[in-house]
């Protein structure tokens, strides 16, 4: 069904597939062994052709140590297969037996307060621990030995959302593995007390085995060399664990595929990660992430989560996409609406999917997810949910011969998928949005105006994109700067932005004036001072520390505001500025308005063969975007793919050998019409052409083949 890649990781790469993998999660032990035929035929029926079974069910495969019964798993195989249906396995690791925990209380993480994590609940054990490690080998390797010549098992998932519970750990497993990682990184103690500063606080040490782990307060902030490193570390320890796992898998039987199944990213590498795997997995829950996420749209939400996994190697496929209600003790989601399955199934189809399940396939009766529906209700039966199941997957059998093979279409790129950028800010926030969350803003104003946008790496092939933004990323390395200069020679629009390139590999500031020599040439730009200020509506002090503003900013801090005018706008800056110095021949495309600053370049412009090189001196704010953004991506021929699309309408396109998809997904619980919708033939969804635009019905999807020549 999914074939090893062919190609590099690229974001523009396809998941290399013979057929679109649509099913769900299932756990047969969950229910009593009567109903398992009943399932599987209605599985059939929906058009599923795949279920993902036992990811944390080690303690029925291992009653105890050294012990192994796989006969439940074998029968609910068989029983499936009889049906039509292959399974993809789990290595079961995400849950370790109550007899692995209690002989061998080491392998648990400790957290940041010194306690021990319990059993009873997930991820409680460490993955640096070498005693852990050594028990999830034997339990793969036992599982990939029973099923290795089982026809009907087709692929693995690795573990389950790796590090979504937590990523830490404080254990003296952890302690002694990231001294072993420190010493192989830098050879000698005195290369390390370099890299981290150690003349600063008394931090230096005389051996790797005297260094410590990071502790947050313990009692004020540890250096940020130290904690880029400790997280460094974790990721490291993290695709470590993992491609353990896969090695066997992939000794047992070369003809399995292998992914993983993402939840958060907290300490994952994504591009070292995906490495081993033939394809990068993501958990999509767009109800979750609007409430964890606060953007305000479930739809961009799930965009924006997409976006950033795609970065890392191409095409995804979804192992788990929200069906209903979800909820675990501590929160719930709210519910679907009729319709809106099917339509989020479909954004992720569009945003990259090459394959999706819908988790799950019935709610359980026991333990911390009783109320996390499936497409199957408690009184087993389905309903709605199921229909909607049943009609994506309908779609999706018809869909896949135009489908897959084909990438999403970017024209707006997003600097993106590096590690160190992400935990570079991490350790020394400053209460200034993060890369991801300064390019957010970005990404959701594209979203809304259905501007292709995404996000890509600077090794990646740039050639497709038509803009670059670099979201303030401290660490810079100076190969990046080449290919920025080949692509904006090529017609390129790159836009730098403020810290970018402050800091070197080891988060210590840099000893010229930023953006650095060789972006600072590029962009024709130096930065001669800069500074903090307050965020729009903020009093600056505090500012992403905790703290929630109450009421009107301090008075001093609002007589701080400054301003600056991009043409004939005037707009107000925030989180900070910089005074810039242009180099001869570097055109002034904004200019600070108020205060000392006033008639200071904040953001400049130069010409690099056919395209150009932006720099803008402070962060972006809502206002601020379009003043200075929006001229540069029209002027770089990044157009939305519609025009006027309608409030809560996602657009979107995927293209490839000869073929062009447009998806309309309208995202709204009443219907919409779309005006200006390019002329195409539909080949899925719903809706109906209405003049020269397209009418949806709420929460409709409609995917229209276009023509190849169109732009």
């Amino acid at each position: 069904m999914i074939r090893h890649p062919t190609a590099p990781p690229s974001v523009w790469r396809p998941v290399n597939a013979e057929a679109f993998l649509v099913g769900v999660p299932h756990y047969p032990e969950h229910v009593d062994e009567s109903h398992w035929d009943r399932d599987a035929q209605r599985m059939a029926e929906a058009g599923f052709n795949a279920v993902r079974m036992a990811e944390f069910a080690w303690h029925l495969m291992e009653p105890s140590e050294g012990v192994f019964d796989v006969s439940l798993f074998e029968r609910a195989i068989e029983g499936l297969a009889r049906h039509g249906l292959k399974t993809i396995l789990c290595t079961p690791t995400a849950t370790p037996p109550r007899w692995l925990t209690a002989a061998h209380p080491e392998v648990l993480r400790v957290d940041g307060q010194g306690r021990r994590a319990s059993h009873g609940s997930r991820q409680h054990a460490d993955p640096a621990s070498p005693v852990y490690r050594m028990h999830s080998r034997r339990i793969t390797r036992t599982m990939a030995e029973r099923f290795r010549d089982n026809p009907h098992v087709i692929g693995w998932q690795t573990d389950n959302e790796l590090n979504t519970s937590t990523s830490v750990s404080y254990s003296d497993a952890t302690l002694r593995e990231f001294q072993v990682w420190l010493s192989r990184r830098y050879g000698t103690i005195g290369a390390l007390n370099a890299a981290w500063g150690g003349d600063f606080w008394a931090t230096a040490y005389r051996s790797f085995e005297e260094v410590v782990l990071p502790l947050d307060a313990a009692p004020v902030f540890p250096g940020p060399g130290h904690v880029l490193d400790f997280h460094r570390f974790l990721a490291f320890a993290t695709a470590r664990f993992q491609a353990e796992q896969v090695a066997i898998l992939r000794a047992a039987n070369p003809d399995w595929f292998v992914f993983h199944n993402l939840g958060r990213l907290d300490d994952i590498d994504l591009r070292d990660f995906a490495k081993d795997l033939d394809v990068l997995g993501c958990d999509l829950y767009p109800l979750l992430f609007d409430e964890f996420q606060r953007t305000g749209s479930a739809a961009h939400a799930q965009a924006l989560y997409m976006d950033q996994v795609r970065a890392a190697s191409g095409n995804v496929v979804v192992p788990e996409q929200q069906s209903g209600l979800g909820s675990q003790p501590g929160f719930s989601t709210m519910t679907p609406e009729p319709g809106e399955m099917r339509r989020m199934a479909m954004a992720s189809v569009a945003r990259g999917a090459d394959g999706l399940m819908f988790f799950r396939w019935r709610p359980a009766h026991f333990g911390a997810e009783i109320y996390w529906m499936g497409l199957v209700d408690h009184d087993d039966v389905p309903r709605r949910r199921y229909a909607e199941a049943r009609r994506f997957a309908g779609e999706m059998r018809d869909l896949a011969p135009l489908l897959l093979g084909t990438r999403v279409r970017m024209d707006v790129g997003i600097a993106g998928a590096d590690f160190d950028n992400g935990e570079a800010h991490r350790t020394y926030p400053m209460g200034l949005p993060s890369p991801l969350e300064d390019a957010a803003l970005l990404h959701r104003h594209c979203f809304e105006r259905g501007i292709p946008c995404g996000f890509i790496h600077p090794e990646d092939d740039l050639s497709p994109l038509k803009l670059l933004y670099v979201p303030h990323w401290t660490i810079w390395r100076d190969e990046w700067t080449e290919r920025l200069r080949l692509f904006a020679e090529g017609g390129g629009t790159v836009v730098l932005s403020a810290l970018t390139g402050t800091r070197d590999a080891h988060g210590q500031v840099i000893r010229t004036p930023a953006p650095g020599p060789t972006l600072g040439r590029l962009a024709g730009v130096a930065v001669e001072e800069f500074g903090r200020l307050a965020g729009p509506g903020r009093d600056g002090l505090f500012e992403g520390f905790g703290r929630r503003p109450t009421g009107a900013a301090p008075a001093e801090s609002a007589s701080r505001r400054y301003r600056l005018a991009v043409g004939n706008q005037e707009v107000e800056a925030g989180h900070l500025y910089e005074a810039l110095e242009p180099s001869e021949g570097t055109e002034t495309l904004g200019r600070w308005s108020s205060r000392w600053l006033e008639g200071r370049a904040a953001a400049t412009l130069r010409g690099v063969g056919a395209g150009r090189v932006a720099y803008l001196g402070t962060y972006l704010t809502p206002p601020l975007l379009p003043a200075l953004l929006d001229g540069l991506m029209a002027q770089a021929g990044a157009a939305p793919l519609v025009p006027d699309l309608p409030a809560g309408v996602e657009a979107s396109l995927r293209e490839g050998e000869g073929r062009r998809l447009l998806f309309l997904l309208n995202g709204r619980g009443e219907p919409a019409d779309v005006p200006g919708v390019p002329r195409g033939e539909p080949v899925a969804g719903d809706g109906e052409r209405r003049g020269g635009g397209w009418r949806l019905p709420p929460h409709g999807c409609a995917v229209l083949r276009l023509d190849p020549q169109g732009a």
